[in-house]
């Protein structure tokens, strides 16, 4: 060891001495790479860890798309109004959680009695219990080895979260909150559930009572939610229904959302949303007949901008069986 750090003092001494005469003999300076460049992130400033009894958060831009990780928490409310990369949930009771737009995956792992409202691409549990969820997620949400688990339908609003959904890579419309799949199911045994479609979340997430967070414009309102709030797979029949479908353009997702209010407005439910890329050849096989009148649509400017839609499923709708609207 000795002789490492004699070497290791030599080569900064003469590193110290050398260096400059060597930049003025070359005639170059060392070379600076990007990573050099990017600013150092410590992370304890991207985790809460041990807390108990605590309000604690992050407000907008203080994650800015980086990890985060919850662990060993107790009895506390805690809210990242932020988007993030991914986010780790560990070993956490009694706590009451919101989660900004995740870009990647929310993973709880042996978590109990719990509320959270989440927004992410990917949603798995693992080892949890108790556990209460309004849920935006792209994909299917998947629980492992767990049990007690109620799902609803994540509704919040704050003034920066469209814009965090965005940054987020995440679509308000594609939202599969009620299509869970259990990895370990029990035979005669339900581990998952559905919320009742009149909870409000503030009852399970409170707003936050520290001065800090208290700045944020957080409502629950489902008419304000930025994600549309979906009836899912809740059991409910009608003999009518009908599917809305907006082609992309210029003022695609404010003629969606107001739509939604008018329907809502008028008693009717909205069972799904879908964002999706449809080429001509989808197009064919989905409209069929009505196919040639909808291929100008797609093809029409840029494709990168035509070749979305976004489709509304609504049920005790005064139209009768399926009809498609333009927009």
């Amino acid at each position: 060891m000795g002789c490492f750090f004699s070497k290791k003092a030599k080569r900064k001494g003469s590193a110290k001495e050398s260096g400059p005469a060597e930049q003025q003999q070359d005639g170059q300076e060392s070379k600076q790479y990007s990573w050099d460049k990017r600013e150092k992130v410590d992370p304890k400033d991207y985790m809460f860890s041990g807390l108990k009894d605590q309000t604690i958060g992050r407000l907008p831009d203080k994650v800015a798309g980086q990890q985060f990780v919850i662990q060993e928490c107790e009895n506390c409310n805690i809210y990242i109004f932020d988007h993030s990369a991914t986010i780790t949930i560990d070993d956490c009771t009694n706590c009451r959680i919101f989660l900004g737009p995740v870009k990647g995956s929310v993973f709880f792992r042996d978590c109990k009695d719990c509320k959270c409202v989440v927004a992410c691409q990917q949603f798995r549990t693992r080892d949890c219990r108790k556990m209460d969820i309004f849920l935006c997620c792209t994909t299917q949400p998947i629980i492992e080895s767990s049990t007690g688990m109620k799902f609803g339908c994540f509704q919040f609003y704050y003034p920066e979260l469209a814009a965090q959904f965005k940054d987020a890579g995440l679509s308000i419309f594609n939202n599969t909150w009620s299509n869970i799949h259990d990895f370990t199911p029990v035979s005669g045994e339900t581990n998952w559930s559905l919320l009742a479609s009149d909870c409000a979340v503030q009852d399970y997430v409170p707003f936050p009572d520290s001065e800090e967070l208290k700045a944020i414009r957080v409502s629950t309102d489902v008419n304000r939610s930025i994600v549309p709030v979906t009836w899912g797979q809740r059991l409910k029949k009608s003999d009518e229904s009908c599917l809305v479908v907006f082609f992309a353009g210029d003022y695609t997702i404010a003629n969606a959302r107001k739509m939604i209010d008018e329907m809502v407005a008028k008693g009717l439910i909205l069972v799904q949303t879908k964002e999706v890329a449809m080429k001509p050849e989808d197009a064919r096989r989905v409209f069929r007949d009505q196919a040639t009148e909808f291929i100008p649509l797609l093809e029409k400017d840029s494709v990168t901008l035509n070749s979305f839609l976004i489709c509304l499923c609504i049920i005790g709708c005064f139209y009768s069986n399926v009809h498609f609207f333009l927009f």
